[in-house]
């Protein structure tokens, strides 16, 4: 789980929290029906404060000591410099972060950039999802053996809170492929472990803990973010998008005053978020072709993907499973098994009467701007380049990068791969298997949006060219 419906339930929630009323009772779980999105308010904020806040702060308000951090890692320099990066937050990564916990320990941990940036033609582009992250390795054991630079009780007792936040939710934040992202697994396993109303730590679980069954996930670019009236692919984010987006802070945050000092900011880069816009296409377009497949698009995509171009319009539409027949686990997952979760959300501050979460069959058509950029496709990442996804039968069922950071393909639309004829379990080391997309597997199957099969070769290609305008 990482756009408000005025419904009654919704304003008898919001009245309840408003009067300090008892939220643990049972509280009816309302799900989606697939067809249009209604849209939402959203808060006001100051765009050029929210991108201040996304390169110098982070919602993840634990971590690990400086001193450790830099003795462990080699105290890597930034690839990327990003303007407007302050003091020490210049000389680091892009992906961390650093800051001064309230006792008084600099500490270095993830932002958001970590998942929601990553280069493109030789240059970092905020709002791409990194389909290249490494999530098979064991977060915890690499903390624990940074615990051997630490240097007094202040140091220590702050990187002993980050392994044990780390420690209760090791078993999903891991992934067996390269690309496939946890974040929704992380999430939900942190609302196992926080009472909803006061957001308080707990130790043990609260509710049931979501299965350990991970649904692999693509990270979605940020640009779109102001065109959608829900959030996440099967659009179950309702209401207001700060909130969502603050929930990135539950694996610290642990009072609702924290949660507010958060909020404040986040409302900023929600703002800067509205106003992001997708790279262009950096290698030549045949304007000629472009305008065939735009002829086409309008006739076959439009109703589902919108209007591009002097007068563009996204109709946010959810789709049901059966129509769009993509893999339904992440869906039948949240629709199935999350009602516990549900209930945790909308009577929590995240919640708070301004949000709802509601789970449905079926995902959200994305809006495509800049969707050359944004390979591999799906929600769940398994096709990996444009001219497979117009063609079922193109399509790969086991693939790899040609590399950890190949290059583009600027025919196919997407990054090079390699075609394998074999599985996961007939390469001898867990290295080479983690690079492995299997489409066999519960969760990676790559079927569905068939809709071009219907196409000829010269309509794909024409197509394809019109996609590269967007």
């Amino acid at each position: 789980m990482f756009a408000f419906i005025p419904s009654p339930f919704v304003l008898l929630l919001a009245a309840l929290v408003l009067h300090g009323c008892d939220l643990s009772a049972p509280v009816e779980v309302t799900k989606a029906e697939p067809g249009p999105i209604p849209a939402s308010a959203q808060d006001p904020g100051d765009p050029q404060a929210g991108y201040d806040a996304l390169v110098n702060r982070t919602a993840v308000t634990c971590g690990l000591p400086y001193r450790a951090y830099a003795a462990s890692t080699g105290n890597p320099k930034p690839e990327y410099p990003l303007p407007g990066r302050r003091g020490r937050n210049a000389e680091l990564p892009y992906s961390v972060t650093s800051f001064t916990a309230d006792s008084g320990v600099e500490l270095v941990t993830s932002n958001c950039l970590g998942c929601h940036a990553a280069p493109l033609n030789g240059e970092l582009v905020i709002g791409l999802g990194n389909e290249f992250l490494d999530f098979t390795a064991d977060p915890v054991m690499r903390m624990e053996a940074a615990g051997a630079y630490l240097e007094g009780a202040a140091e220590t007792a702050e990187w002993r809170r980050w392994v044990e936040r780390l420690s209760a939710i090791a078993p999903w934040s891991m992934t067996d492929t390269v690309g496939a992202n946890p974040a929704i697994a992380v999430t939900l396993a942190l609302m196992a472990h926080r009472d909803p109303k006061t957001l308080a730590w707990s130790d043990q679980p609260l509710i049931e803990p979501p299965s350990t069954r991970i649904a692999p996930v693509s990270v979605p670019p940020w640009w779109n973010m102001a065109k959608k009236h829900a959030l996440f692919y099967n659009g179950e984010g309702r209401g207001n998008h700060a909130r969502y987006m603050l929930l990135a802070s539950t694996i610290c945050t642990d009072s609702i005053a924290e949660a507010r000092e958060i909020e404040a900011w986040i409302k900023d880069l929600r703002a800067y978020l509205s106003r992001l816009r997708a790279p262009a296409y950096p290698y030549r377009i045949d304007p000629q072709l472009a305008a065939l497949g735009q002829e086409l698009f309008e006739s076959e995509c439009n109703t589902c993907h919108g209007r591009y171009g002097a007068q563009p319009h996204y109709p946010n539409r959810l789709i049901a499973l059966a129509e769009v027949g993509t893999d339904p686990m992440l869906a039948e997952m949240a629709y199935n098994d999350g009602e516990r979760f549900v209930r945790w959300f909308n009577t929590s501050f995240y919640g708070g009467g301004r949000s709802l979460q509601q789970p449905a069959l079926g995902y959200v058509a994305p809006p495509l701007d800049g969707i050359w950029a944004t390979a591999p496709y799906l929600h769940n990442g398994s096709v990996p380049t444009l001219a497979a996804l117009l063609d079922g039968e193109a399509r790969p069922t086991r693939w790899r990068f040609d590399g950890d950071h190949p290059d583009y393909d600027q025919t196919a639309l997407g990054w090079n791969y390699r075609r394998l004829q074999q599985g996961r379990r007939q390469y001898a080391s867990l290295e080479e298997q983690k690079w492995v997309y299997d489409s066999t597997r519960p969760g990676f199957s790559n079927q569905g949006h068939d809709y071009g099969n219907l196409l000829s070769d010269d309509e794909r290609g024409a197509l394809l060219e019109y996609l590269k305008t967007l």
